[in-house]
């Protein structure tokens, strides 16, 4: 624990003296200090390297940073004064491109023929064009009425894989007894599957619905959007009578914002470029298991 900003870079390489030379020249340009705490080894299967900075960094500079350990191929994760990795209680994460490798409605739009109309509206939502993710889903979904619901089970075993480092992650939060959610504006059929594959406590979607065996192009019940996302993190918080800062909280697109706005770690994985702006770690070389450093 220190009352200093840490600095935390990741990569599936050993980490070169000439980016700690970099970020020190780079930081005394902007009249910050950065002292070096630690450059690790190989901690299975990544390096790490750890630094104290003086001062709590803009936006820019954060991002500034970002670039420059990218050049060294390094992720890099901001933690906050006084950290304590003792203090988290709860992970909870997106599922479509963060915890899986696809975004499930457009696969199933594939197979429907259907894909282009719907991963633009996609790409849009997720990067906050289209404000209403409600709205967005609803347009999304409704291209699918009449596809058989086998498309699915087609999906689930033909398209989807958990991303890297999903499985090994998900066995570390068990095991550290971390309250572990899986939160996202998809759908039931694949978050129920994931959560028994990886052994999630609680796992929360959107439910389509399904008449004769076909898709109707409706969504049952209430809609899982952002603030939905932010509101079973909450409600998981309380559960494990902790606060929000408490929390790791991981995902790609904007709707994943509110809910990682506030939390002890917030990580974009493979992100849009408005949430890797304001997360506190941006993972785009490692897994999802990385993540296990920061709180070890």
């Amino acid at each position: 624990m220190t009352n200093l900003n840490t600095l935390v870079g990741l990569s599936n390489k050993p980490i070169s003296q000439d980016l700690n030379l970099a970020l020190k020249h780079h930081a005394q340009a902007l009249g910050i200090n950065i002292q070096p705490l630690e450059i690790k080894g190989e901690l299975s299967p990544y390096f790490s390297a750890r630094w104290s900075i003086s001062h709590q960094l803009l936006s820019e500079t954060r991002l500034a940073m970002r670039e420059l350990a990218a050049s060294h191929n390094t992720d890099l994760a901001f933690l906050p004064p006084n950290f304590q990795s003792s203090n988290i209680k709860v992970l909870a994460m997106d599922m479509d491109s963060t915890l899986i490798n696809i975004e499930c409605i457009d696969e199933i739009a594939d197979f429907a023929g259907k894909k282009a109309a719907i991963s633009e509206i996609t790409e849009a939502t997720m990067r906050g064009e289209i404000k209403d993710f409600k709205e967005s889903l609803r347009r999304r979904v409704a291209l699918l009425a009449g596809v058989s619901a086998s498309v699915l089970e087609s999906v689930y075993l033909e398209r989807l894989q958990p991303n890297p480092g999903a499985t090994e992650l998900l066995a570390g939060a068990n095991e550290r007894g971390l309250y572990t959610l899986l939160v996202s504006g998809g759908f039931t059929f694949f978050t129920e599957k994931l959560q028994l594959k990886l052994g999630f406590k609680q796992a929360q979607a959107n439910t389509l619905e399904i008449i004769d065996g076909k898709l109707t192009g409706k969504v049952l019940g209430d809609i899982v959007d952002g603030a939905a996302k932010a509101s079973y993190l909450d409600q998981a918080c309380v559960a494990m009578d902790c606060h929000k800062y408490n929390a790791i909280t991981m995902g790609d697109g904007s709707n994943d914002l509110l809910m990682m706005h506030g939390s002890g770690i917030s990580i974009a994985y493979k992100a849009k470029a408005i949430v890797k702006e304001k997360a506190d770690a941006a993972f785009d070389r490692v897994g999802l298991d990385a993540t296990l450093l920061l709180i070890d």
